[in-house]
């Protein structure tokens, strides 16, 4: 163990998706993965994850250009890891909390379905990470892991209605370091079950104060908060498998950033999901797996909105979806998978509308959708 040891391993998926109302189907590499770790002794380590998704980055040669493809070239983790003894341990660097289940578990191999689950996707928008400090523990003699951790704050000038505040997270690229977020989990494993919560508070204007006076927004290390809840539980013995979790978002200022930067997102978000599966082959071969599974989301973008007219109620973003399909892993490390996912919607507002019929379809509340997909880990 005392020995130096460098590692290389990685991840990706693809997929194809056929969108019925629309009529329109479309393929990509949604993903590749490479992620190099080193061992430098047995209490200092390195972890490096770099992400390609969707194969091409605009500019990145001559045939693509002039492309409007909308590649992305990104670290998704980068930091150093401090053992002090079996059980507890600090990381540094770019790191991704640990909220909601997918965030620190996302390989395809781990999770059913081509798509992520939408509300860990919108409401915890994984793959979410930021540059910060955190410790992990895990106590004596109760199987209850924790950890606290540290980091720069968002960006609330980059919050977009019908993403959250997905867009504004700094993700390791000059994010604003005046303000600053901190997460929290704590985790009991019991029989065949696992129980998580887990929460986020951190500021979201990293401007100066005089910058921050002139929009009328707090600044500070906590100024205009955004507050995530996140609990959750999953389950699996003898090929049988659960997960149910719960999300909240509350944004308390937003009437003063829809004001600031004419925005309209919400005060307030949640968003669940409840999944069953079953796995086939289970004590029938030692490494196949054929999972069918089901799936129910249900999430609101805008469920509390400041008063009217900081924001507009969206109808659209209120979605109900239930997915269903198969997960085949020929060996642990290989997925194809297919599914099919219902989308009902509220109603469109007629004052959101820019592009109205006939120059657009109208708008559906219900659609369906076909997804098929390979993934891959090693």
């Amino acid at each position: 163990m005392g020995k130096n040891k460098t590692v290389i391993s990685g991840y990706g998926d693809a997929f194809y998706q056929r969108n019925f109302y629309q009529q329109q189907s479309t393929v990509s590499l949604e993903r590749i993965v490479l992620f190099v770790g080193h061992r430098f002794s047995d209490k200092i380590s390195l972890f490096t994850e770099m992400e390609l998704e969707h194969a091409v980055v605009a500019g990145s040669n001559s045939d693509e250009s002039n492309s409007s493809v909308g590649g992305d070239i990104s670290m998704e983790q980068a930091y150093l890891k401090f053992n002090f003894n079996s059980r507890n341990y600090l990381v540094a660097g770019l790191f991704l909390p640990r909220i909601g289940i997918l965030n620190e578990n996302h390989l395809p191999v781990n999770f059913n379905g081509v798509e992520r689950p939408l509300v860990e996707q919108l409401i915890i928008p994984a793959t979410w990470r930021e540059i910060g400090v955190a410790f992990y523990g895990t106590l004596n003699n109760i199987p209850l892991t924790y950890d606290i951790g540290i980091m720069n704050g968002l960006n609330s000038a980059n919050f977009q209605h019908g993403s959250g505040f997905r867009d504004g997270r700094g993700l390791g690229s000059n994010a604003f370091a005046n303000n600053l977020g901190l997460t929290a989990a704590v985790q009991y494993n019991i029989s065949d079950f696992k129980f998580q919560v887990s929460g986020y508070m951190g500021g979201t204007v990293g401007l100066s104060k005089r910058g921050a006076d002139s929009l009328d927004l707090d600044n500070g290390a906590f100024g205009t908060p955004l507050y995530l809840g996140e609990a959750d539980v999953q389950y699996s013995k003898n090929g049988f498998s659960g997960k149910i979790l719960g999300a909240y978002v509350a944004y308390p200022d937003a009437d003063k950033v829809n004001t600031a930067y004419a925005k309209n997102v919400a005060s307030g978000m949640y968003g669940a999901y409840a999944e069953a599966g079953y796995d086939w082959l289970y004590n029938k071969q030692k490494t196949a797996q054929f999972i069918t599974f089901v799936r129910g989301e249900i999430f609101d973008l805008n469920s509390n909105l400041p008063a009217p007219p900081k924001a507009i109620y969206d109808g659209t973003e209120k979605q109900t979806q239930i997915i269903a399909g198969f997960s085949y892993l020929p060996i642990p490390n290989v997925v194809i998978k297919a599914d099919v996912r219902l989308q009902h919607t509220g109603p469109q507002n007629p004052a959101l509308v820019i592009n109205p019929p006939p120059n657009a379809l109208p708008y559906s509340r219900s659609n369906q959708f076909l997804n098929v997909g390979i993934g891959y880990s090693f």
